[in-house]
Formats: structure tokens, C-alpha cells, sequence
């Protein structure tokens, strides 16, 4: 059969125009981008919860343009993993603490010195004012870029299987599990303890089978990930304050059109500002509820504490490490530590 150059030419270019219009389709409804979203919180922890929140609302104002998977309690690894997934684009988003993101920013973790801040109101003003931005400007320059909110986790506590947290000396030889964060292992180490640290992934195991004696966290995540399974006694010390950073790949959120940037930036803020209200509102029930699960609950002022920390050297320290500028921008808002 004789084929005429004409008519061969009209084949290839319908061959080749379905050929691209079966490229350039993508089925009805189907997302442009998927991403992750990784933490290491309890899937009904506030910082869990709202972070769907945000996901949910970012696919519908986006048309579906932009499909976030979230993965709660670390399901995608633990803390130092998914810090690498990050910063390799394995991963798009992780909500991350400060003081963990420490080991890459080493400014990050600075909201987190012991025994700085009294109370919440103070906390937002210093990370929601220059201090939050300091951070952020240092993050920024990584290949990894911070939200403009970043997320509550409340103040951290004091929980123990040997007794009760009444003073600074009843710290001294106890296996306490704290973050891969060097601020915080030091800082128990001021208190004569002896800090292990570990993921969280590897809490409650460590409780459980002894490596660690006590541990320090939130009443939020003391409660959802039932560290009082492991852990008879709570000490209400609010030793240091813990803030996730909404965390995104720099490459990942730059491939994003920029209406999408927009969107995916303000939900991500609007739904930090509602988590923050969240978990503020329910703290009190929280400890309620550990006590109802069996936890021996005390409460200690921060002063003692405090000066001991002073009076070691501890703030002297902390300053040198993070310098003039840093400590005057922490101080603004907390006082005088040293």
C-alpha cells in the first residue's frame, strides 16, 4: 500500500497533538501539587488537628490546586529525620521546635532559655515581635524558610516515675530524656541532672523500660501521647516555653504560583493564631485530666530556679553563645536574666 507524503504528514501531527494533550490532562479533580506536611505531635493534639485545618481550607481556596498529606506523630521519621527530608525536599512542610531547629539555626532555639518567660502574654510578644523575627530572618537564610506565626505547644513540665520536682537539688542525678537540643541538656546539666537525649519517637519506651526516669513536655502532649502510662508524678515547673515554626522547603514553596504562596501563607497563620486560642483554653483541663489518669500533680514558683540558674553561670553562658544582639532582643521581653 502506497502511502502519500501527504497524508503521512497529517497522521504524524494527529499522533503528536493527542500525544500532548494526553500529557498536559490531568484527571478531574486531581491535585497540580502534593505535598507533606510532617510533625511529631498526636494526631488530636491542637497542633495536629489545626494543621488539617489549614490543609483542608488551603485545597479549597486553591481550586485543588495544592493537596497537603498531613503526617502526625511521627509517622515519617523522627525529629532529626524529618528535619533532613526538609531540607533535602523529601519533604515540603514540618511544624518544628525551635530548640531542635537549633542543631541547623543555632539561634532558633533562644525562645526556649529556662525560666525566661512568666507567662503566655510574653511569649507572643517577644515571637510574635522582634525577637519571632530574628529567628526568622536567621532561618530564612538556610534552604528552609519559616512562617510568619509560629504555633503553640505551651510550657513545658516536669513529669518523673521517682517523685515529686520541689527544688533545684531534687533535679540533681536524674535521668531526664530531653529534645536533641543542646540549650536544654544544658540546662539540665546546670541542675547537677543527667540529661538523654532522644527523639520523641523514642519517649515513651524510654520511660517505660527505665533508660530515663523523668522527662519534661507539655501538658498537651503529656496527655495525648498518655506519658502518665509511664510516669506517676507532674510537676507544674513551666520551665520552658516550646513554639513550633511552620517550616517549608525553599525550592518546594518556591515552585508554588505565587496566588498559591499567598494562600498557603496566610491559612498557614490564620490556623496558628486559632491553635494558640486552642490549646490556651483547654491547659487547665488538661491538667485537670492527668489527674483524673492517676498523675500526683505539685506546682513550684520559677524564682528558686531561676536564681540558681544565675548563679551557676547558666545565662552568662547562653549569652556569649548567642551574642550581644540575640540576648538584648530575649532580654526586651523577659528582663534582666544575668
Amino acid at each position: 500500500m502506497v502511502i502519500s507524503r501527504r497524508a503521512l504528514i497529517a497522521s504524524s501531527a494527529a499522533v503528536t497533538t493527542t500525544a500532548t494533550v494526553n500529557i498536559r490532562t490531568r484527571p478531574a479533580n486531581a491535585a497540580q501539587f502534593v505535598y507533606r506536611y510532617g510533625n511529631d505531635c498526636a494526631p488530636d493534639h491542637p497542633l495536629s488537628t489545626w494543621a488539617q485545618k489549614a490543609a483542608d481550607r488551603i485545597k479549597i481556596e486553591t481550586d485543588g490546586r495544592l493537596e497537603i498529606k498531613c503526617f502526625p506523630n511521627s509517622q515519617l521519621g523522627g525529629d532529626p529525620d524529618m528535619l533532613a527530608q526538609l531540607r533535602s525536599g523529601a519533604l515540603e512542610f514540618l511544624a518544628y521546635s525551635g530548640s531542635m531547629l537549633s542543631v541547623f539555626v543555632p539561634v532558633s532555639a533562644i525562645d526556649g532559655v529556662g525560666f525566661a518567660f512568666k507567662d503566655p502574654s510574653t511569649v507572643w510578644k517577644a515571637v510574635d515581635g522582634d525577637l519571632g523575627a530574628y529567628v526568622r530572618n536567621a532561618t530564612n537564610k538556610t534552604n528552609v524558610m519559616a512562617m510568619e506565626r509560629i504555633w503553640d505547644n505551651g510550657f513545658r513540665n516536669i513529669t518523673s516515675s521517682k517523685g515529686p520536682i520541689e527544688k533545684p537539688a531534687d533535679l540533681k542525678g536524674l535521668k531526664i530524656r530531653v529534645p536533641v537540643t543542646p540549650l536544654w541538656a544544658a540546662m539540665f546539666k546546670a541542675f547537677g541532672a543527667n540529661p538523654i537525649s532522644l527523639s520523641f519517637s523514642e519517649v515513651y519506651s524510654a520511660l517505660q523500660t527505665k533508660v530515663a526516669d523523668a522527662h519534661d513536655n507539655t501538658l498537651a502532649i503529656i496527655l495525648f501521647s498518655k506519658i502518665y502510662e509511664v510516669q506517676k508524678y507532674l510537676t507544674i515547673s513551666r520551665h520552658i516555653w516550646c513554639g513550633y515554626w511552620l517550616l517549608a522547603n525553599k525550592r518546594a514553596f518556591g515552585r508554588l504560583p505565587p496566588d498559591v504562596q499567598d494562600i498557603v501563607s496566610r491559612i498557614m497563620n490564620e490556623c496558628a493564631m486559632g491553635e494558640r486560642e486552642e490549646l490556651a483554653k483547654f491547659e487547665d483541663e488538661y491538667r485537670k485530666e492527668l489527674g483524673e489518669r492517676g498523675m500526683i500533680i505539685n506546682q513550684v514558683e520559677a524564682a528558686p530556679f531561676r536564681n540558681y540558674l544565675s548563679e551557676v553561670g547558666f545565662y552568662k553562658e547562653w549569652h556569649k553563645t548567642y551574642g550581644d544582639e540575640a540576648w538584648s532582643l530575649l532580654e526586651r521581653y523577659t528582663g534582666k536574666l544575668a
